[in-house]
């Protein structure tokens, strides 16, 4: 079909002047006077850029379109050397046909090349413009870095619930892959911000300091939580010395305010940085940029809202956990607790000394068991022992704190009720030590003697929280140097195990092993019940709470032996 113009002026010269080459096609005369008839169209209208080279690979002839293109370029007769090396391949026949297609820039535009034999030894290589899809298919590229980049910062910054460490890392991957430096500043607290500096490169630096949001432009709209102002408004010599990291290299060229949303109210801003030397924010990266700081503030109020929980759970789980036990006006006292669920801390059982104001009055005991496990039995457990707590003006008369405890459970809203154990306890000026103890529903207290003789104490009662009326039987007793008196819940005697499995520990049991505690400190004893039913469990088995309290008569020392430890009174 085409006859092939020579890189000549279009409007000079003959037929033969203009049609030194000729690509010949199927069904075409290769007469190169065809080019002259304008109802014959030639190589030289096609509408791609066209190259002919010869056997050295220079170029000896170009289309129009060709022309056009490299129209700064002209005299030059070297191709682009991505084309001078296919040129030389397919020349020496290496060219594989199976790979990919070459391609490569001229000018400012993308190009893949298709060679065309001459048959006079030249080559026509026709250009195809890829520009548009090597743009989309970068821009598909970037987005999914970016996307990988976010999904990779939500699950670092949710794999830490500290907010001063999810600070550090989305400064650090700021800094990393959307600027040289980030500075990420969280609310205040009082005067003073914790401030977050990040290079590139470089450690983490975070400190809290007095800062004035109106000296960086944009930033107290962004803590505020007001959209951002585009990067091109802020003027980069306004950023204060606070807001510029340590070692950052030149001055700042172009900076980005963004907020970090959080949930409900803002979790700080973002302030990215880029030196002189590096372009500005395109409205792409603006764009990241902002989902970047979407994820972000949404990791630190997850991590903010977690610490408030822990702290508020931290404060109420030091209420509700049984004090520390320890000597009390010349009597020993011991504890031992471990909840149903060895990942809880807290549950249904409890234990509580409140010491006497001076050696002369009783230190009032009491230890209970909740009906249920868990949380909602730790609650109620919770507004028992306060309630203990509220009546001890009243501790002397047993009978009538079970009757309050009970009427105050029986308005509140739990269906739940509980067995107690209430004792008074004050060591006499022989070095015994007088017990007053009764029983509401609870396990009967045992005596064990320093000669290891068990005697199980006969209190009996009522429980509190289900009936109207309470009933209670009080009993005295008198603890020798050495002998201890053991409280303890139906936890101890219903662990369910054995050697065969599924049976009971039991009451008998316990005696048993009591026996061979005789004279042994209330400490030792209440650890070796403990063991004793922890060992009696099939492994991987349910059990209740299990609660243990040994009051001890010291075998000798002084009967004003110590004040009340701090915390004993719970």
């Amino acid at each position: 079909m085409a006859a092939v113009p020579a890189d000549a002026d279009e409007k000079g010269g003959g037929c033969a002047a203009r049609t030194s080459f000729v690509i010949s096609s199927p069904g075409s005369s290769a007469d190169p006077c065809h080019a002259r008839d304008e109802s014959v169209p030639t190589w030289d209208d096609a509408p791609c850029p066209v190259l002919v080279l010869d056997s050295r690979g220079r170029i000896a002839g170009r289309n129009r379109a060709a022309r056009r293109l490299t129209a700064s370029s002209r005299d030059s007769d070297v191709p682009p050397s991505w084309l001078g090396e296919a040129h030389r391949s397919h020349v020496a026949g290496a060219l594989d046909p199976t790979a990919a297609t070459p391609a490569g820039l001229l000018g400012d535009r993308s190009f893949e090349a298709r060679p065309s034999p001459t048959g006079d030894g030249h080559v026509a290589w026709w250009l195809f413009d890829r520009t548009d899809l090597v743009r989309a298919q970068e821009t598909v590229r970037e987005t999914r870095e970016r996307a990988d980049v976010t999904s990779g910062l939500f699950s670092t910054l949710l794999s830490s619930l500290n907010v001063p460490r999810c600070a550090e890392v989305a400064a650090l991957m700021a800094a990393d892959h959307l600027a040289e430096a980030a500075v990420l500043i969280t609310p205040p607290a009082g005067h003073r911000y914790a401030v977050t500096h990040a290079l590139r490169g470089r450690r983490v630096v975070q400190e809290t300091r007095q800062i004035d949001p109106l000296t960086v432009p944009g930033l107290d709209e962004a803590l505020r939580g007001f959209p951002p102002v585009p990067a091109r408004w802020i003027n980069p010599d306004a950023i204060p010395a606070w807001a510029i990291p340590d070692g950052f290299s030149g001055p700042v060229g172009s900076v980005l305010v963004t907020p970090l949303p959080g949930h409900g109210v803002p979790a700080g801003a973002l302030i990215l940085l880029r030196s002189d030397t590096e372009k500005g924010f395109s409205p792409e990266e603006e764009v990241f940029a902002r989902l970047f700081a979407s994820r972000a503030g949404t990791a630190l109020s997850a991590a903010r809202l977690y610490g408030e929980q822990t702290a508020i759970t931290g404060t109420l789980m030091r209420e509700l956990l049984p004090p520390p036990l320890s000597r009390v006006h010349g009597v020993d006292y011991a504890g031992r607790y471990r909840t149903a669920m060895d990942h809880e801390r807290v549950g249904g059982d409890f234990y509580d000394v409140h010491p006497g104001p001076d050696e002369s009055a009783e230190t009032f005991v009491a230890l209970g068991d909740v009906a249920g496990k868990g949380l909602d039995a730790a609650v109620l457990t919770g507004k028992i022992r306060n309630t203990l707590h509220a009546l001890l003006p009243l501790a002397s008369d047993h009978l009538r704190v079970l009757r309050m405890l009970n009427g105050a459970l029986l308005t509140s809203h739990h269906a739940r009720f509980a067995t107690l154990v209430l004792a008074s306890v004050k060591r006499q000026d022989d070095g015994r030590v007088r017990l007053r103890l009764t029983g509401a529903g609870h396990l009967p207290p045992l005596v064990v003697r320093a000669d290891g003789r068990v005697e199980e104490m006969p209190t009996q009662g009522t429980l509190v929280g289900a009936l109207p009326e309470v009933t209670a039987r009080t009993v005295e007793t008198v603890l020798g140097p050495g002998d201890t008196c053991l409280l303890y819940t139906d936890g101890i005697t219903e662990a369910r195990g054995g050697p065969l499995g599924g049976e009971l520990f039991g009451e008998e049991r316990l005696r048993q092993a009591l026996e061979g505690c005789g004279g042994m400190p209330g400490e030792a004893m209440v650890e070796h019940v403990q063991m004793l039913a922890a060992q009696w469990l099939e492994p991987g088995s349910r059990h209740d709470d299990m609660a243990v309290v040994a009051i001890t008569a010291p075998r000798g020392g002084s009967p004003a032996g110590a004040r009340a430890p701090a915390g004993a009174d719970g």
